[in-house]
This record gives structure tokens, sequence and C-alpha cells, in this order.
């Protein structure tokens, strides 16, 4: 099977069940267990940040961080497709009581960003009405890279603009870094530069990075106090974690260069499927390792399409009407080229049965 349906698809390698099995563990619910101490602190290093907070899952950093900012009937901002607004179930709504506005990006932006006056207009639709009538802002979301923009990263320069307007109007930022390291790769800048204009930020290891669950939450350290708590409050508190931080420790010494390899194959599939008549790339040239694209619709539509090259041992997902392909270390090239011809084949096919 080439699966290329997420980079959570992957499985840790023999050298990362080996420092599994040599993990050094305690009781972490209790802060005792130095493995995920080192993580944790490494984190905080990289992220340059005071302090982190290790977690078994992404979204539960999101909905920590969310209840952690903000009071119930506050609003929270996003832009209209970020993971926190359209993949979590809802959870924010659920735990913190919070209002959502979506942000929607001017024109020319990269998908899944937007700058300062769009904003502006997102908490003047949001709190039209002052107080008592309207809700109060608190929390601007943004997402690096963004999932449902093709992988497209914030550029440091706007992530600064839009975290200094936030700020204006009193809000807190928090970063979902999913793929916070793709980013870093894609453009060469540290991760220090794009989280200056953030309050808090977290760092997935379960995707790229190829470990098999784990996230840190990191911020100031009244931030992090705060957001142990829920952390027990959520069922999140764990005992001998360090079995899984090793893993991701392993992941960051050793898998966080190599995403530069999952871009170039997210390149060369996007080349290849340009080519392919029938398909229609989303976003274009995919800047990390995400690769959304449309079939004609008179031949599949995107669930059919994949359900068809499931068939041939191909994965992809299909998401609202497109078909998403994410790049990761299980698949190389050899997995990137089969796929192209899978996808032909499977077109090729099509197009003869309605020729017929």
């Amino acid at each position: 099977m080439i699966d290329l349906s997420s980079d959570t698809q992957t499985r840790p390698s023999a050298a990362m069940r080996e420092a599994i099995a040599r993990a050094v563990v305690g009781d972490e619910q209790h802060d005792d267990d130095p493995t995920v101490t080192t993580l944790n602190e490494r984190v905080a290093d990289l992220l340059g940040k005071p302090a982190a907070l290790f977690l078994p899952t992404g979204t539960m950093c999101n909905l920590i961080a969310v209840k952690t900012h903000t009071r119930p009937a506050d609003v929270i901002f996003a832009e209209s497709d970020a993971h926190v607004l359209r993949a979590e179930a809802g959870g924010a709504a659920l735990a913190s009581g919070v209002l959502t506005e979506s942000v929607r990006g001017a024109a020319g932006l990269p998908p899944g960003c937007f700058g300062p006056d769009d904003l502006d207009a997102a908490i003047a639709r949001a709190c039209a009405l002052p107080a008592p009538h309207g809700p109060a802002p608190r929390l601007l979301c943004v997402e690096q890279t963004h999932n449902f923009g093709g992988g497209s990263v914030w550029p440091v320069e706007l992530l600064a603009a839009v975290g200094a307007r936030a700020r204006e109007h009193g809000l807190a930022v928090h970063m979902d870094g999913a793929r916070l390291l793709n980013a870093v790769r894609a453009t060469g800048r540290p991760a220090l530069d794009f989280c200056r204009s953030v309050d808090s930020v977290w760092l997935d290891f379960t995707k790229g990075l190829g470990a098999p669950l784990g996230a840190v939450l990191a911020g100031d350290r009244e931030f992090i106090a705060a957001a142990r708590r829920y952390k027990h409050l959520f069922g999140g508190a764990m005992r001998q974690a360090g079995i899984a931080a090793a893993a991701c420790l392993y992941a960051l010494d050793h898998h966080v260069e190599r995403l530069d390899e999952d871009h170039a194959n997210a390149q060369r599939l996007a080349a290849g499927l340009a080519a392919v008549r029938g398909l229609r790339l989303v976003h274009g040239a995919p800047q990390t390792n995400i690769v959304f694209f449309e079939v004609d619709k008179g031949s599949f539509d995107a669930a059919g399409f994949a359900a068809r090259c499931l068939e041939r041992g191909l994965r992809f997902s299909a998401i609202a009407g497109r078909v998403r392909a994410v790049t990761h270390l299980d698949v190389g090239r050899t997995g990137i080229e089969e796929a192209i011809r899978i996808v032909t084949d499977v077109l090729d096919a099509a197009g003869s049965r309605l020729a017929d």
C-alpha cells in the first residue's frame, strides 16, 4: 500500500523503536519522568518559550490552549478553514464555551493566510455591538503550515504584522504548529522567527516527524502552569510517558532535516499529477508536503476517485470534494512514481469506459 492519505500514517522505524525501548521513565503525571522533562526543555528552547508541556495529541494542545487563553462567551478568530474550526469536532465550543469567527484572507496571500486588515474586518463582524451586547474578542489562532491551504507557509513578516494587530485589539495569539518544522525547512528560517509573534505554540511529532504519538505545547510559565491543570482535567496526564517522549526526541535528532525529502517528493507528485489529463492542482506547486487536486467530474467525484485508487493499492483522502495527498518518510521517490502511474491508469481506464 502506498499511503498518501496523511503524514500521520507513518510507522516508527526500527531505530526509533530501539530508542523507545531504552527510554528512562518515571511518573509523568507527577512531573517525574526525566525523558519527558528533557523533551519539554528541548522544545521550549527550540520555540523560544520559557516552558513547555507534553501532551498526547495536537488536538489536545489546541483544546487546552483555547481553554487557557479564554473564558466562556469570548470569541476566538481563525482562518475559515483552520483545523481548530473545521477538524476538531467542535471541541473549542464544547470545552471552552467560546464563539468562533472565521477570518477570510485577501487575494494574493498564501492559502490559509490573512492580513491585519482581514483580522480587523472579522473583529468588526463578530463584535459589531459594544459591550455588554457583543462577545469579548480574546484569541487569534493561526496554523503553520496550513493543512487545508495545501501546506502553505505563513511568512514570518506577515505573522508579525497580524500578531501586532491582534495585540492592538487585546487578543492573545496561539499557533497550531502541527507542521511548523515543515515551514522551517521550506523557508530556511528558524522556528524562533515564526514563534516570536505568538503567545503559545505547539509542535506535533506524529506527522512528518514520524513518532507514534505526542505533541508539546509551549508558552510562558504562567500559561503552562494553567495548561497543566487542564491537561489533568481533560484526561491527558500520563504515567511512564518517557517511552513516547523518547520517540519524539529521536525524531528531533533524525527526522527534521529529512523533511526536505518529503517536500521534494510532493513537488514531484504535483508535477506528475499536473501532467495527467482530467486533474487540476488546487493550490499549484506545493511549498511543503501537501498536495490538493480536483478530478474532472465527468470521470469521478473525489471520493469515487480515491476509492478506485485504493483498489490499486494507493490511498488518498477525499476532503470537501477535493483529493489530498500528503508525502512523508514512509513513501519514497519510487512510491511517488508508482502513485503517478496508478492515477494515470485509473483515469485512462475511466476514459476508456466513457468512450465505449
